[in-house]
């Protein structure tokens, strides 16, 4: 049987849907791209904002229209909505035969012999179920780079956030667990590991009494393959001075560290019920860089939130001015049922939201541009995502064929950061590998480069 499986939502749920992929490959099931030639469909969906929820939703109800019309024999669903809406998409969506829960994706090809051979059986179990994990993956990135996720659930509960009542309570992945799984994953090729959870930085609190992250990081790095480990999804509270010392002084850690900070208003922060306050915030992004003068910091931002005012706007505009990240992003608040801040009075319009946001993005933007100015010049290693096609040909004073490679620094995550593009290149780079390049140039969030041949 040859399954269309679609994942959807962020890298944590990727994950999710490479041990799916194992799981069915691994019982014979084969993997389609096209649906005329799938007999069975499998979505992996996600909820945390309205765009993503919609977007599941409208992926949901195409392949339901298959399911109706008798192309596909199976369609199962997955992940946090599914685990969300379970009872609305049994009754509004009956083309959809089973519905498996966040913590019961392991099921999938149980559901799916269940399926063919008659029956229907939706799965749910505890959402602080202890984390799957040690099973076969599918890698879906290519190969070279690949996301380990660390722990599931959250124990924060931010008022806008719905992710503890889909995921659970924080718990983390014990650390054999994780280091087993991390050299699978050098064996198979992966040089860049990226660290993910809904937060990384309290990993190891309910196992071990105390935040093992710094042991862990120390751990990864012992494994022979990596290139690049990679720390995403901190929070700014949590990260300690052990911690700044791992990145500062393990050479296979990127100086990259993602640190949601979502306001710089305390008023917003409080009704958030984040845990940290404008002046904590400005104090530990003056360490960070302190201690490691390199580093890559990244953020994200939420506009609108409910009772935000023009001035609680303003302190986040002044804190943006003031720390100048390198990376930035902003979403809208989008008012999640079920969770706090949608039940709070003074919501904020669309129509003033998308200004806030925008504004936002265009006092990020000169810094980012100049962050990407300030790069000319230095040389970095990078690796290699692929090659621009349809170039038109230039050849050098040999007779080579010069191309132009997209890359990656130290500086850019995968899917969500910028690129390097380095020209005049005069000979074939394979994906994944990693060269020396000196930064030539800048074309606003990206730069230019040229390879420092040995």
């Amino acid at each position: 049987m040859k399954i269309l499986f679609v994942s959807l939502g962020c890298d944590k749920n990727r994950v999710e849907s490479e041990y799916m992929l194992g799981m069915l490959s691994e019982h014979g099931f084969e993997f389609t791209d096209d649906d005329t030639e799938a007999e069975a469909a499998v979505v992996n969906t996600c909820c945390f904002i309205n765009d993503a929820k919609q977007e599941s939703i409208d992926t949901i109800l195409e392949l339901a229209e298959l399911r109706k019309s008798g192309r596909l024999k199976a369609l199962i669903v997955t992940g946090c909505l599914a685990q969300r809406y379970k009872d609305e998409i049994q009754k509004e969506i009956p083309e959809v035969d089973e519905i498996l829960g966040t913590t019961a994706f392991d099921k999938v090809v149980e559901s799916l012999e269940e399926i063919i051979s008659g029956q229907k059986n939706n799965y749910f179990e505890s959402i602080d179920k202890a984390p799957i994990c040690d099973r076969k993956r599918i890698l879906t990135t290519g190969g070279n780079y690949s996301y380990l996720k660390i722990a599931e659930g959250c124990n924060k509960n931010c008022s806008y956030c719905i992710i503890p009542k889909v995921r659970g309570h924080y718990r983390s992945v014990p650390m054999e667990n994780v280091l087993h799984e991390a050299r699978e994953l050098a064996r198979l090729g992966v040089t860049e590991l990226i660290i993910v959870a809904q937060e990384t930085t309290v990993y190891g609190m309910d196992l071990y009494g105390e935040k093992k992250l710094p042991e862990l990081l120390r751990q990864l790095c012992k494994i022979e393959g990596f290139e690049w480990i990679r720390v995403m999804y901190c929070y700014p509270e949590e990260i300690t001075d052990e911690l700044i010392e791992v990145i500062k002084t393990e050479p296979k850690i990127c100086k990259y560290l993602d640190l949601p900070i979502q306001s710089g208003s305390d008023n917003v922060l409080r009704k958030m019920g984040r845990r940290t306050n404008n002046a904590e915030i400005r104090q530990l992004i003056e360490k960070l860089r302190r201690e490691i003068p390199d580093i890559c910091l990244r953020t994200t931002l939420i506009s609108g939130f409910p009772g935000e005012t023009e001035d609680d706007h303003k302190q986040t505009v002044e804190l943006v001015e003031a720390l100048a990240f390198d990376r930035l992003g902003v979403f809208t608040y989008s008012p999640e049922e079920g969770t706090v801040a949608a039940n709070m009075p003074d919501q904020i319009s669309e129509e003033t939201k998308i200004l806030r946001q925008k504004e936002l993005m265009e006092v990020q933007q000169k810094f980012a541009f100049a962050s990407a100015r300030k790069m000319i010049g230095q040389k970095l290693k990078a690796v290699i995502e692929g090659r621009i096609g349809d170039e038109e040909e230039k050849y050098d004073n040999q007779g080579r064929c010069l191309r132009t490679y997209v890359a990656r620094t130290y500086k850019d995550s995968p899917d969500i950061d910028g690129f390097i593009f380095i020209e005049n290149v005069p000979y074939d780079l394979l994906s994944g590998r990693f060269v020396d390049v000196v930064v030539t140039d800048s074309d606003s969030y990206d730069l230019l480069g040229e390879l420092i041949e040995d």
